[in-house]
C-alpha cells in the first residue's frame, strides 16, 4: 500500500490493472470513472486541488491550485468533442495545473509548460498508466532503480531537457512539458500541443500582459492567510508588492543570512515600511537551520533533489508561518530563470542587428568580464542543440572552462564530470549525453527563449519537492513565476528589450512600475541577483563538514559503484571549495539521500534501464 500524503494516477478506458485502486489507502481516496464506468482517475489530494466536471461522455479534471471552480470549468469544456479540442481551452486557463480528460474513449493527461507540474508514465500488466509521481508509478509497477540514470546525476548533477525525460525509476518516463500523453488501452502516445510563442511583443505591452498574468496568479484565494518572501532582492520585492494588492494583511518573511548582506537588509527594511497593512516576520540566522545542518535529511523519493541545503530551512520557515495562520506562501523561485538576461539572445541579434549586438557585447563584457575571443567564437558558430550535447559527451572529463565565459550556446553551463564520479558513472553519463545529442531539439526557435525554458524546467523539480515539505506543515508554497500564463507572457517579449547589460531585469521592473515604489525597486536592483552559492552555503558546509563526511563514510552510492569516496573526502577536506565544486557536492548529497530512501522503499531492488512506451 502506498504512503504518500498525495498522488494520483490516470487510467485508459479499460479494466483496471489488479490492485491499483487498493494500493491507495481507502481513507481520503477519490475514484472518478470514465463514462463507461471503468476507473479513470484515482488518488489522494486536498479537496481544493481537484476540480472535476462530467458532461455526458466528457470527463475533465483540473488537479492543483487553480482559480477556476466547477461552474466556470463546465462553461469552458461544454463544447468539447475530442481531447484535441482542449488545446484551445488550455491557453485560457490561469495557473499551472495538471489536466486529465476522458472523451469518447480517448484519455489525455498533462502537466504545465514550465515543468513545475510533471506527468510520468509506465505500464502495469501491459496497460499504460500515468501519474504525477514517478516513485508512485514505480511502486505500482513493481520496478526499481534505474542505476544508469542515477549515474548520470552523480556525474553531472541535475538533468536538463531532454535528459529529464528519463527518470531514476526503471521503466518510468516523464512527459515533456510541451506535450500531453494520450492513453489507449494498449498504447500511450506523446502529442506536442504547445510551442513557444514568437518573441515579438514590445517591452511595455509585454509587461502589461505579464502583469495581468501575475495578478491572477497571486489573486486566487485572497484572504486565506498569505505570506511572501521579502529577501531584499528584486524578484521577492516585486512579488511582495503584487501580493499585497490582493492580500492587504500579508505577512512578509525576511531571513537574515549568517553573513549579513547590508544592501539586501536595507532594501527589505525600506520595502516593509511601504507595506503599512502587512505584518513582518524577520528571522535571525539562528532561528532557522543553516545550510547542510542535516545532510542526511529524509528525501522525497520522486527523484534526487538539487536543493538539499534548503530543505530543513524551508520546512522550518513553513512551520513558523503556519503558526501565524499562514496558508499560502508566495516565493520568488523562478524569477532569476525567467527575468534575468539569457546571453544566447546575442547570437541571433548579431545576425539581425550586428551594431546593436556588438554594443551590447561591450556592455556585458564591462559588467561581467566576459573573455573576448571565446565569446566571439561562440557568437560566430552556428550549432544546433545536438552539437552542443555531443560536445559535452566528448569533453566530459576535460578541463573546466573559464567560469567567466557566458552560456551563448543552446545548453546550460558546460558539463564536466564530478571528480569523485567513478569510471562506471562517467561512462554511463557519456552514453546518456550522446543519446541526448541524437534526441535534442530546440525548446523554442529563438536561442534566448530556449535558454529561459531550459533554466526553468531544470530548476522546477527541486522547487516542486520543496513545496511538498511546506505542505507537510500545512502551508501551500505558491510559485507565481512558474505560472504557465506568466511564462508565456514573459518569453513573448522581444529578447533585446527584456535583456540589457545596463538594467537589472527590465521586464520585471516594467511589470511592477507604479506598484512597487521606485526607490525600493532601485534598492532591490542594487541588492543584485541571488548568487548560485552564497557565503551562507560555504559557512554551512564548513560547520557541517564532519556530518557530511560521516554520511559518505557509509555511502550507498559507493556501495553501488558510483562514487570514489577517497577522492570525495579529499575535496571535502580542502580549505575552500570553489562554487562549481560546492554545487556538485550538493547534487551528490541529493543523490545519496534519494538512494537511501529509494533503497529502503524498494528493499534494495534495482533494475536495468527500461523504457515506457
Amino acid at each position: 500500500m502506498l504512503h504518500q500524503e498525495s498522488g494520483w494516477v490516470v487510467l485508459p478506458d479499460a479494466p483496471t490493472p489488479k490492485n491499483v485502486v487498493d494500493a491507495f489507502p481507502a481513507r481520503g481516496r477519490i475514484v472518478l470513472a470514465h463514462a463507461s464506468g471503468n476507473p479513470w482517475l484515482i488518488g489522494r489530494f486536498p479537496h481544493e486541488d481537484l476540480v472535476p466536471v462530467a458532461l455526458g461522455p466528457v470527463r475533465v479534471a483540473l488537479l492543483g491550485h487553480c482559480p477556476i471552480d466547477a461552474t466556470r470549468l463546465t462553461a469552458i469544456v461544454r463544447e468539447l468533442r475530442s481531447v484535441a479540442d482542449l488545446d484551445a481551452v488550455l491557453h485560457r486557463l490561469p495557473g499551472g495545473v495538471h489536466l486529465a480528460a476522458s472523451i469518447g474513449g480517448e484519455v489525455r493527461v498533462q502537466g504545465g509548460i514550465s515543468g513545475l507540474r510533471q506527468v510520468f508514465h509506465t505500464r502495469i500488466g501491459g496497460v499504460p498508466i500515468a501519474g504525477d509521481r514517478a516513485d508512485l508509478l514505480a511502486e505500482l509497477a513493481g520496478t526499481g532503480i534505474d542505476e544508469q540514470a542515477l549515474a548520470l546525476r552523480v556525474a553531472v548533477g541535475g538533468a536538463s531537457p531532454p535528459l529529464d525525460r528519463r527518470t531514476v525509476w526503471a521503466g518510468v518516463r516523464a512527459v515533456p512539458p510541451e506535450a500531453y500523453l494520450r492513453l489507449a488501452p494498449d498504447r500511450a502516445d506523446l502529442v506536442t500541443w504547445w510551442r513557444a510563442p514568437e518573441p515579438d511583443v514590445g517591452l511595455r505591452r509585454g509587461a502589461w500582459i505579464t502583469r495581468e498574468a501575475l495578478d491572477e496568479a497571486v489573486g486566487g484565494g485572497a484572504g486565506d492567510g498569505a505570506a511572501a518572501d521579502l529577501s531584499g532582492r528584486m524578484d521577492s520585492t516585486a512579488l511582495c508588492f503584487l501580493a499585497a494588492l490582493r492580500n492587504p494583511e500579508l505577512v512578509t518573511l525576511h531571513r537574515r543570512e549568517i553573513e549579513r548582506n547590508a544592501a539586501q537588509e536595507r532594501c527589505a527594511i525600506e520595502a516593509a515600511e511601504q507595506l503599512p497593512t502587512a505584518s513582518h516576520l524577520v528571522l535571525d540566522a539562528r532561528d532557522v537551520p543553516a545550510p547542510f545542518d542535516d545532510p542526511g535529511i529524509p528525501a522525497d523519493v520522486e527523484q534526487p533533489s538539487s536543493a538539499v541545503r534548503e530543505i530543513a530551512r524551508i520546512r522550518r520557515c513553513a512551520e513558523l508561518l503556519g503558526e501565524r495562520g499562514v496558508r499560502r506562501w508566495f516565493a520568488g523561485f523562478g524569477g532569476d530563470e525567467l527575468f534575468s538576461d539569457a546571453p544566447g539572445h546575442l547570437h541571433p541579434l548579431l545576425r539581425r542587428r550586428p551594431v546593436k549586438a556588438l554594443r551590447r557585447l561591450r556592455g556585458y563584457r564591462s559588467r561581467e568580464s566576459w573573455p573576448l575571443l571565446p565569446v566571439l567564437g561562440s557568437l560566430l558558430a552556428a550549432h544546433d542543440p545536438g552539437h552542443w550535447w555531443q560536445e559535452q559527451a566528448d569533453h566530459l572529463t576535460g578541463p573546466r572552462p573559464d567560469p567567466r565565459r557566458p552560456a551563448l550556446d543552446w545548453g546550460p553551463v558546460p558539463l564536466r564530470a564530478a571528480p569523485w564520479a567513478s569510471a562506471d558513472a562517467v561512462a554511463a553519463a557519456r552514453s546518456a549525453l550522446r543519446r541526448a545529442a541524437a534526441d535534442a531539439e530546440p525548446l523554442a526557435p529563438e536561442r534566448g527563449q530556449h535558454q529561459l525554458l531550459t533554466a526553468l524546467r531544470t530548476a522546477a523539480p527541486a522547487h516542486r519537492q520543496l513545496a511538498r515539505h511546506c505542505a507537510a506543515a500545512g502551508v501551500r508554497l505558491e510559485l507565481p513565476y512558474y505560472d504557465d500564463r506568466v511564462v508565456e507572457a514573459a518569453i513573448s517579449v522581444r529578447p533585446a528589450e527584456r535583456a540589457s547589460p545596463w538594467r537589472c531585469k527590465p521586464l520585471l521592473a516594467e511589470v511592477v512600475r507604479g506598484t512597487a515604489p521606485e526607490d525600493v525597486l532601485a534598492a532591490s536592483m542594487r541588492a543584485g541577483r541571488a548568487p548560485d552559492v552564497s557565503a551562507d552555503v560555504h559557512i554551512g558546509l564548513r560547520r557541517n563538514r564532519g556530518a557530511v563526511l560521516a554520511l559518505f563514510a557509509d555511502s550507498e552510492l559507493a556501495a553501488h559503484g558510483l562514487v570514489d569516496t577517497g577522492v570525495l573526502r579529499k575535496h571535502l577536506l580542502a580549505p575552500h571549495l570553489d562554487p562549481r565544486t560546492l554545487l556538485a557536492v550538493e547534487h551528490l548529497l541529493g543523490c545519496e539521500a534519494w538512494l537511501r530512501g529509494a533503497t529502503r522503499r524498494s528493499s534494495g531492488r534495482t533494475d536495468a534501464p527500461a523504457t515506457a512506451s
